[in-house]
């Protein structure tokens, strides 16, 4: 299927529930967002490791989805705006249960301190 916007198939699936590259070495994130070309999942800039924004980076996939309950804005990487756009293949957000910042388990009592 075609993109309906450059950089953006509705159709491709989140990659899982957290951070794909935090998940790889047992680390943390705030917030996540979803890469709306291929549906990576990684963490907000305001997280210790920048992963969203990294992928983006690193693949020019210019356009990001908030991957938190509640939340459906799209951010271009390439323009610094925030857009609406439309549904993406469920699921729209990580588990309501799951914590933020998250996992359980991983996240240090001092969390704060390591944000950007």
């Amino acid at each position: 299927m075609a993109d309906i916007i450059p950089g953006l198939d509705p159709t491709v699936p989140p990659s899982g529930t957290g951070c794909l590259e935090c998940d790889k070495v047992s680390g943390w994130w705030f917030h996540l967002r979803r890469c709306a070309e291929c549906g990576q999942i990684g963490c907000c800039d305001s997280s210790p490791a920048q992963h969203a924004s990294a992928h983006s980076a690193a693949t020019g996939h210019p356009l990001v989805r908030s991957f938190e309950p509640g939340e459906s804005w799209f951010w271009s990487y390439p323009e610094e705006q925030f857009y609406d756009g439309p549904d993406l293949a469920p699921p729209e957000h990580h588990p309501e249960g799951q914590p933020v910042p998250g996992p359980a388990g991983r996240v240090p009592a001092d969390w704060r301190r390591h944000l950007h």
